[in-house]
């Protein structure tokens, strides 16, 4: 390719820096970006992908994780989402184990450290999408050195990447990225001998379902340099029909390796994931597609209307031909037919190139996400546009040069370079902005509520937030208004039932709860917790049909057992209530609630030494559960096995000293045993820290008369 097709790029106000001062420029750039994210905490899919994964834990065989999806599912599993992304998951267990434990900084470090590395890499992809592929003496040419930066600053400071770079479970995208930057560069140096760049595909493909990116660019890069060679015989002589047919047999396995792993099926996804796709009228369902895909393109040019979640009512549907928001989807497409006409029939060679490789690294990622080959379970999703943005970054610095290449006298380069300059500073802080926002769920959350304001789910994770927080009144705001906006928000009406519930507003969180197991009858945490309000309201039989019908539809519900036994302790079958809380602890052995009212009935009850075995077994599996060494104590006392009973009174007090009445307990115990001195001493800390506490008041005053007549019959 001669010098002088590449023009343009001179006029292009950056300095033309060496390759390694501009890699590490973006690196720089992408860090600086971002770097405020490095201390956020878990949130959002973080909890269910990061912290509620038992495959990032080191004893979870590590086997599992082939086997299971993203979320740490069985992949056979009918709730599995089919994201297989062992690879990734791989990443998180490093973590896990560098860290000794799930602490997020090591995590969010980790991937603005990939982000950094994938834009020092986008320096050299975009110098040979845009300038093309020659080697002088085994040593590549960069024919737009400036173009290749501006469009890798572009990439490295697009706001557009703080989902997948400040949200931990972005590393899917990151990774992915990485990867098939990594295979388009082997595959490229394979014009000159040798690469793995199906490995890289490979591992690619087990990072995110990106099925076959690179070998889409790569068979349309082959073809492109195909269209310099005239005869068969070249073709076949530079190797490039064998790298085609390779690349389409790579292809297909690795595709069809996918659909096996994914069951041969996509995943099930319901209607307020996707509105536009369980539209009945196919019209409708195309124009909402494509609306989509105007919104996506808006995120790319304008990445200031950013959400989390775009589901529930984010993005109403367009019904009608005269939506006022026709116009964009029109807008939207003229643009890129445009694009198109000039990629198919400019007359300049070196444009069509450049066009057509940037139109193909622009929508070829985005094609998973597009709805045309199987439904996808959301509207929009930032974290998808992470690789396709590096086509539109491709794009607007080639027509930003190519402009200024045509408007060459009239170019006032001290004001471009300001605009460019104010441009770079506003993806800065609006990174800067958002990478905050990311750091925690409140932030996150809120911000949101002005974006999509009619979303239920934005109100449903604010509530929960303010919930988790303790501020359940707040809460109680945010649970109405998205089952408001959402009638058969089913999660919602459950929290807020719930809150109810604690508030002893029975009958309205009793309402609710009903409401909820109508609309969906398999909800097994809505029927317990109907159940629990059920029970406060003295509906027994209700309650006990309730807690059962939470078992039938999840088999292994400790938490339910334990609610049940509770039941049973109000209809005094105290029987089925152990029965019950046996089984809550054979699901969950480190249920502490469950044993400690095991022991409790049983001392209750007068059956001691069933409730010594009980506390004994509990305690072996919870050694330091004070709450079961108080519990146990207390049946020693009774058998008045007073020793043992001190050790464990003593033990719990180190772990819970501030506890009335353990203080208090273990001052009767010292009281039936005679160290009346150290009775008086726990009785007093007992006082101390509940003064309220009659029972313990009343041994104190008998233990005070008892002391007082000692020293009198002991006074010379």
């Amino acid at each position: 390719m001669a010098q002088t097709e590449v023009d343009w790029d001179h006029h292009i106000p950056l300095p033309k820096l060496a390759p390694v001062k501009a890699k590490i420029t973006l690196a720089l750039v992408a860090l600086l970006c971002f770097i405020n994210s490095y201390d956020g905490d878990f949130v959002f899919d973080d909890s269910e992908a990061i912290v509620n994964n038992q495959d990032l834990n080191p004893a979870t065989p590590l086997n599992n994780i082939w086997g299971n999806d993203f979320w740490g599912s069985n992949l056979s599993s009918n709730n599995s989402h089919k994201s297989y992304r062992p690879l990734t998951v791989l990443t998180f267990r490093f973590n896990y184990l560098m860290a000794g434990g799930l602490h997020p900084v090591g995590f969010h470090i980790l991937n603005i450290g990939l982000h950094s590395l994938i834009s020092a890499l986008m320096f050299d992809m975009f110098s040979i999408l845009l300038g093309g592929l020659t080697y002088v003496n085994r040593k590549r040419l960069n024919h737009v050195p400036k173009a290749s930066l501006l469009a890798g600053i572009l990439f490295a400071a697009h706001p557009i990447h703080t989902e997948s770079v400040a949200g931990i479970v972005g590393r899917a995208d990151l990774l992915c990225a990485l990867f098939f930057q990594l295979s388009f560069l082997t595959y490229c140096k394979a014009f000159r001998g040798g690469g793995f760049c199906e490995q890289l595909r490979f591992c690619l493909n087990v990072c995110k379902e990106c099925k076959n990116i690179p070998a889409h660019i790569c068979h349309l890069w082959s073809c492109i340099l195909m269209t310099g060679l005239t005869s068969v015989h070249e073709l076949v002589r530079t190797g490039l029909l064998t790298r085609l047919a390779l690349l389409s047999l790579s292809g297909a396995s690795l595709l069809y390796t996918r659909w096996k792993i994914m069951g041969t099926g996509p995943p099930a996804f319901t209607e307020v994931d996707n509105p536009a796709s369980f539209a009945e009228n196919v019209f409708l369902r195309v124009i909402n597609y494509n609306y989509y895909y105007s919104l996506n393109a808006w995120l790319l040019l304008c990445p200031w209307w950013l959400c989390f979640d775009w589901s529930m009512g984010c993005v109403p549907l367009i019904k009608s031909a005269f939506d006022w928001r026709m116009p964009w989807l029109l807008l939207l497409w003229s643009f890129l037919i445009g694009l198109i006409n000039q990629a198919i029939c400019s007359q300049d060679s070196q444009r069509r190139r450049t066009l057509t490789l940037g139109l193909v690294l622009l929508v070829v990622p985005f094609l998973p996400a597009c709805n045309i080959f199987f439904r996808v379970g959301f509207v929009v999703a930032e974290r998808v546009l992470y690789l396709s943005s590096a086509g539109y970054c491709m794009l607007l610095a080639y027509l930003f040069g190519s402009f200024l290449n045509h408007n060459d006298k009239r170019n006032p380069m001290g004001l471009l370079r300001a605009l460019l300059l104010a441009l770079l500073c506003v993806y800065v802080a609006r990174c800067s902005m958002r990478s905050h926002q990311w750091r925690s769920e409140q932030s996150l959350f809120t911000s949101a509520l002005s974006v999509c304001p009619l979303n239920a789910k934005v109100h449903y994770n604010v509530g929960k937030n303010l919930a988790d927080r303790g501020n359940t009144s707040a809460a109680i705001k945010y649970y109405r208004e998205a089952v408001r906006l959402h009638p058969t928000y089913v999660h919602a009406m459950n929290n807020l039932g719930n809150i109810l519930k604690e508030r002893n507003e029975l009958v309205e969180a009793e309402d609710l709860l009903a409401k909820a197991v109508h609309i969906q009858p398999d909800f097994a945490a809505a029927w317990m917790n109907l159940g629990i309000v059920q029970n406060s309201l003295r509906k027994f039989e209700e309650a006990e049909q309730s807690y059962w019908n939470a078992i039938r539809f999840r088999k292994k519900y400790p938490d339910c057992y334990y609610n049940l036994g509770r039941l049973y302790v109000d209809l005094n079958r105290h029987l089925d209530a152990l029965n019950a809380w046996r089984n809550a602890t054979m699901l969950k052995p480190d249920h502490s609630l469950a044993w400690n009212n095991m022991v409790i009935l049983l001392d209750n009850t007068g059956n001691l030494a069933q409730a010594e075995v009980i506390g004994r077994e509990a305690l072996k599996l919870l050694p330091k559960d004070h709450t079961i060494m108080f519990s146990l104590a207390n049946v020693l006392g009774k058998l008045q096995k007073y020793e043992e009973s001190e050790g464990f009174f003593l033990h719990a007090l180190r772990i819970n000293p501030n506890s009335a009445s353990c203080h208090g307990n273990l001052a009767v115990l010292y009281h039936r045993w005679g160290k009346l001195e150290l009775a008086k001493k726990h009785y007093e800390l007992s006082l101390k820290l509940d003064p309220e506490a009659l029972g313990t008041r009343d041994n104190y005053d008998m233990l005070q008369r008892k002391l007082d007549q000692l020293y009198r019959t002991t006074a010379p």
